[in-house]
């Protein structure tokens, strides 16, 4: 039976097949192995998870997983021409170890709470065009069951990591690093990706962060995720506005909320700590 390290180069089996990334699913293909073996890595500890990847393409990174020590892995995938390749490693020696499963789905429309059970991971090099509802998806499955993910290792945009990782005060600090923050562990920057990595090279470069999920825990109610994203949504929005103005699609009187919390009228969403947009929601 042939194993992983004995499959064709990707380069070959693209040829082979007649695949061409395409625009309209948001595909730039990784193909070195070195690469994808070094995202594998940045993954870890993955024993006895059932980790799940999004758009494995021609599989390259799948083919890094499949020799990870992980209980099984699942790939989602939209388009079915890649349906050759990835049966292809489904067959070998990892694959079968792994029960390597192949589902042609739009990831957006898959709960993979009910796919699989825990503990779960999440490794990918997400299509650009879908990366961030992804990942708001995912953090409120962490509000949903205790400790839904171990982690999420994701390459997106390196400006999107930018957002994910930024702290008060700096440029990038917005939604999506409040939302991280209330809904998960921690969140590590763990390297970039050149553009020239790809094929075809995209205009931008990437990077890899990991998220670390809360052990056994939810941060709180659904609903509490739901009040968050409302208050982060009006906040920012309009971030050159002053949270007393920002805010009056979300309360009757923010002057007042904002001032009963000890926060300042005057300030800007950007000042904010995560904690005190908390409080904000708590409030709705």
């Amino acid at each position: 039976m042939t194993q992983v390290a004995d499959l064709p180069p990707l380069r070959r089996l693209l040829d082979q097949y007649a695949i061409a990334p395409t625009k309209a699913l948001g595909q730039n293909f990784l193909l070195d192995l070195n690469l994808t073996a070094r995202i594998a890595r940045s993954a870890h500890p993955l024993e006895g998870c059932h980790v799940v990847e999004i758009g494995p393409g021609p599989g390259g990174l799948t083919r890094a997983l499949l020799e990870a020590p992980l209980t099984s892995l699942t790939v989602i995938e939209k388009d079915q021409r890649t349906a050759p390749l990835l049966t292809a490693l489904s067959e070998t020696v990892e694959g079968r170890e792994k029960g390597l499963r192949v589902r042609f789905d739009d990831a957006l429309a898959v709960d993979l709470l009910t796919l699989l059970p825990a503990p779960r991971a999440v490794v990918a090099n997400l299509p650009y065009n879908i990366a961030t509802p992804l990942l708001v998806q995912w953090l409120r499955d962490l509000w949903r069951e205790p400790g839904a993910y171990r982690s999420l290792t994701l390459m997106f945009q390196r400006e999107v990591v930018d957002r994910i990782v930024a702290r008060p005060g700096e440029r990038a600090y917005g939604r999506l690093a409040v939302l991280t923050a209330l809904s998960t562990a921690a969140a590590y920057r763990q390297f970039d990706v050149p553009a020239q990595a790809f094929t075809p090279p995209p205009k931008i470069t990437s990077a890899i962060v990991r998220i670390d999920g809360r052990a056994d825990t939810v941060p709180g109610p659904l609903s509490l995720f739901e009040a968050i994203e409302s208050v982060t949504a009006a906040a920012f929005g309009q971030r050159r506005k002053m949270l007393r103005q920002s805010l009056k699609s979300v309360f009757p009187d923010p002057i007042a909320v904002l001032e009963d919390l000890g926060l300042s009228p005057t300030a800007r969403a950007e000042e904010l700590p995560p904690e005190a947009f908390l409080a904000l929601a708590q409030r709705r």
